[in-house]
């Protein structure tokens, strides 16, 4: 099973499976995309893929994060590293504790076992709600954007329901689940094939899909037509506290490589001013930490979640603190919100 040179055998000449596609060196691929599609015909390739699933969580996490523990402090030390991202998002390694599995229940047993040192603290997490999102609506200035955002609307439903043609109140949880999808999607500047091959749809429908999107938030395609502009004569873009980042492939003759550069044009603004923001964050709370004396410590940063270690007698104050710092640092056009959670894991 772990080889996939075996499991191209097996299931293509002794089985008798049609296959896909072969490597570059003539075996049968196995590859994830491959098994998948394969996955919806062959109930044995379902459980090649199942295996696999824990075979990494295993591998990478039940067996490798316990080797990292260090004896005198009986914790593990990651290193998170400024200036490892193009966007300006920190990156983490030794381990990397962002890429901890959060997309499914097997996953989130993992997150389950970074827990307080002292079984009296308590672990707890503040999470921004749709921060790219709302730095989007604040760069478009898109009227509907803005209001979902001001009225607490739920942006995902919004969308499900302009791009299914139903009323907000008729959206389905799979309807919702492809709205959010679209949501995203748009801020990495997707193609209708790229959209289509994310949800599994024809091309054409993700066409319209993409067209009912800009006739909700016309201004979004103004704003994303704008930058792209803006970057192809300047060679560069900014995020909104001018961090810097170079698209030189936006100067390439290969098509695909331009594409590519106007992909990086859209989201680099978007993403790295929600990177910035974040950090202005935790300097704050960093501060106010030291400020008030406070035993609670900043443990893990997530791209958007911020995770504490807090001892019981705090936990109220640190909650109240850093709902302020991370809700206040910027004045957007719309509000900052974060979502909290506390156990005695981390969730």
């Amino acid at each position: 099973l772990n080889s996939p040179k075996q499991v191209g055998r097996i299931l293509f000449e002794k089985l008798g499976i049609t296959p896909k596609k072969k490597t570059r060196t003539g075996d049968f691929s196995t590859s994830v995309d491959v098994l998948e599609e394969l996955a919806m015909e062959h109930e044995i390739v379902r459980w090649i893929l199942e295996y696999r699933k824990y075979q990494k969580l295993k591998s990478t996490y039940i067996d490798a994060l316990p080797k990292l523990v260090n004896p005198k402090t009986k914790r593990i030390h990651a290193s998170f590293h400024q200036t490892g991202t193009a966007t300006g998002r920190l990156s983490s390694s030794d381990p990397n504790l962002q890429n901890l599995p959060t997309r499914n229940d097997e996953g989130k047993e993992i997150r389950k076992a970074i827990v307080p040192q002292d079984p009296n603290w308590w672990i707890v997490s503040a999470d921004y709600s749709q921060i790219e999102l709302r730095v989007l609506a604040h760069f478009s200035k898109d009227e509907n954007l803005l209001k979902a955002f001001e009225t607490k609307e739920d942006i995902h439903s919004l969308t499900a329901s302009k791009i299914f043609g139903v009323p907000i109140d008729k959206v389905t949880s799979s309807m919702r689940r492809i709205g959010k999808m679209v949501n995203f999607s748009i801020i990495y500047g997707v193609t209708p094939y790229g959209l289509a091959m994310r949800l599994k749809v024809p091309v054409k429908e993700a066409e319209k899909m993409i067209t009912s999107y800009f006739n909700l938030y016309p201004k979004v395609r103004e704003f994303i037509q704008r930058v792209v502009s803006e970057a192809r004569s300047k060679g560069f873009v900014r995020t909104l506290f001018g961090r810097r980042r170079d698209i030189p492939q936006l100067k390439s003759r290969d098509r695909n490589v331009q594409g590519e550069g106007e992909r990086i044009a859209i989201n680099t603004p978007i993403q790295g001013t929600a990177a910035d923001i974040m950090k202005l964050a935790m300097i704050e709370i960093h501060k106010e930490l030291g400020k008030r004396k406070m035993k609670s410590k900043m443990i893990i940063q997530v791209h958007d979640e911020l995770v504490f270690e807090v001892p019981d007698e705090e936990k109220e104050e640190l909650i109240e603190m850093v709902r302020d710092k991370m809700e206040n640092v910027v004045k957007l056009s719309v509000p900052l919100e974060i979502d909290v959670s506390v156990g005695k894991h981390w969730e």
